[in-house]
This record gives C-alpha cells, sequence and structure tokens, in this order.
C-alpha cells in the first residue's frame, strides 16, 4: 500500500498535495484498489467555488459510482484532462498522472485540518 509521507490525507480517502496556495488532489491507492477498475471520472465544478467536504465530482468504477468530497474550500482552477480519455492513470498512478483537480485554497486553517500519513495509516489499518 502506497502512502507517501509527503502528501496529507482525508477521511474521504483522497490526497492532498500543498504547493503555496494551489492544492493538487486525488484518491488514494488505498481508495482506488477499494473501487477497482476505474472507467470514469466526472468533474464538473470546473471554476466553481466550493466549501470543504463538498462534493466535486464522481469517480465511476465498474462496480460502483463514488462521490468525491473538496477536502479545503477553495476554487476549482484545474481538471486533470487526460482522464477523461485514460480513467484508469488512477488505478495505475494514483499520486501522479491519476491526479483529479487543483484547487486555489481560500482557508489556509483547513490544510491543519487535513490528516497526516501515519493518521491515514491508522484509519486504514495499515
Amino acid at each position: 500500500m502506497n502512502i507517501p509521507s509527503e502528501l496529507k490525507y482525508t477521511k474521504d480517502h483522497e490526497w492532498v498535495k500543498i504547493d503555496g496556495d494551489i492544492a493538487t488532489v486525488g484518491i488514494t491507492d488505498f481508495a482506488q484498489s477499494e473501487l477497482g477498475d476505474i472507467v470514469y471520472v466526472e468533474v464538473e465544478t470546473l471554476d466553481e467555488t466550493l466549501d470543504k467536504e463538498e462534493v466535486f465530482g464522481t469517480v465511476e468504477a465498474v462496480k460502483t459510482v463514488s462521490d468525491l468530497f473538496l477536502p479545503l474550500s477553495g476554487e476549482i482552477i484545474e481538471f486533470n484532462e487526460s482522464l477523461e480519455d485514460e480513467p484508469e492513470k488512477v488505478n495505475t498512478d494514483p499520486y501522479g498522472d491519476g491526479w483529479m483537480i487543483k484547487v486555489k485554497i481560500s482557508e489556509a486553517s483547513e490544510v491543519d485540518q487535513l490528516m497526516s500519513a501515519e493518521d491515514y495509516k491508522a484509519l486504514i489499518g495499515a
């Protein structure tokens, strides 16, 4: 199970990479393995400003559809459009080419509420 220590995590199995006031968001290795083969990623909230924990999109696997929850309040400024043609990148490289969105953070204090890699490992029993 790959859980990079430099990233932050949520109880909803998303990872967050902070770079100044921009957060890159995707789902964790654990989440993609639980979902199975991902066939579609939908994000219709591009250029919208959402609050933390609002649904920003969905990920569809062969067996299920799951909502994606925004880990930090802010404006969704970019969607990884390569996922439209190759959603399987979320399975093969969840922390790299399988990233989903970039968010311009509006509440920097919320970053401190995200989980560390150690906390996330405890959550999933890794």
